[in-house]
């Protein structure tokens, strides 16, 4: 499980990991299941809205797709395949804990991508797809109150070598 604010370098550690790990491993991310969310539910009060200076908020429809969407995961790996997830835990400790109660049983390696959030907000405005500001007021609050096993930091380092350390550390 890895966490981190966006543009913090999740995903390209995620792919990375898919080619240093011995055996094929899926990975989710929470960027595909906003994605897979009807239009009607971006940008709406039940959904998930993004504000003009980068804020998210999300409702009630939302969490309870939410929490089917990490059900569905966590059958996936109970029935033998090996699972990456990418989040964003916009409630700090409290993301945690949803994910925490959905895996229930299984052995989680819990770890937190960080990124200077200059250095985040550079990456956000030249990949131009996200709103300007999410990846500045993400960096910080992502991991208030969370628990790792492992914390990676982009900020200097490439991802292949971040990749490397969890593989690193799956594989103990």
């Amino acid at each position: 499980m890895l966490n981190g604010g966006s543009s913090a370098g999740k995903t390209s550690i995620v792919r990375h990991l898919q080619e240093v790990l011995p055996e094929p491993w899926l990975a989710f991310g929470v960027d595909s299941f906003v994605d897979a969310l009807p239009l009607s539910m971006q940008e709406s009060d039940a959904g998930i809205a993004f504000a003009p200076d980068g804020g998210i908020t999300v409702g009630p429809v939302f969490r309870t797709l939410e929490a089917a969407w990490m059900k569905g995961l966590t059958a996936t790996v109970r029935a033998g395949a090996p699972v990456i997830i990418d989040d964003v835990f916009l409630g700090g400790a409290a993301s945690q804990q949803r994910w925490q109660r959905a895996l229930d049983g299984l052995d989680v390696l819990w770890v937190g991508v960080t990124c200077d959030p200059a250095t985040a907000a550079g990456r956000e405005k030249a990949r131009g797809d996200r709103v300007v500001g999410m990846a500045e007021s993400q960096a910080k609050i992502v991991h208030e109150g969370v628990r790792y096993d492992l914390v990676v930091d982009t900020t200097h380092t490439e991802s292949l070598t971040c990749a490397r350390t969890v593989a690193d550390r799956v594989r103990r």
